[in-house]
């Protein structure tokens, strides 16, 4: 174990943490839509998904390499998702 890091708790919290990003991306584009019930949803996912990386993390900041690494994974596979998914705005001249 590199630094005291057990690799099962760092894969863990890359997961959870790009889950968590993920899920604050969709919040947003929720807020955006002024969907309310889906920005609820996404809200209380979105801090459910965060106690993991936080309690893990908390213990050894090595961890916290790894909830970055999985943050930033998180919200570019949500933006690209919601890239793909959107329809193009088409703007009338």
């Amino acid at each position: 174990m590199l630094f005291g890091v057990h690799p099962l708790i760092a894969l863990g919290v890359l997961a959870s943490t790009a889950a968590t990003d993920a899920a604050y991306v969709f919040f947003n584009a929720a807020v955006s839509g002024r969907q309310r019930i889906r920005a609820a949803n996404w809200s209380a996912i979105w801090y459910m998904l965060s106690a993991f990386a936080v309690i893990s993390y908390t213990e050894n900041a090595v961890y916290v390499l790894f909830a970055a690494a999985g943050s930033w994974l998180g919200a570019f596979a949500s933006v690209t998702w919601l890239h793909r998914t959107t329809p193009p705005r088409h703007d009338p001249p």
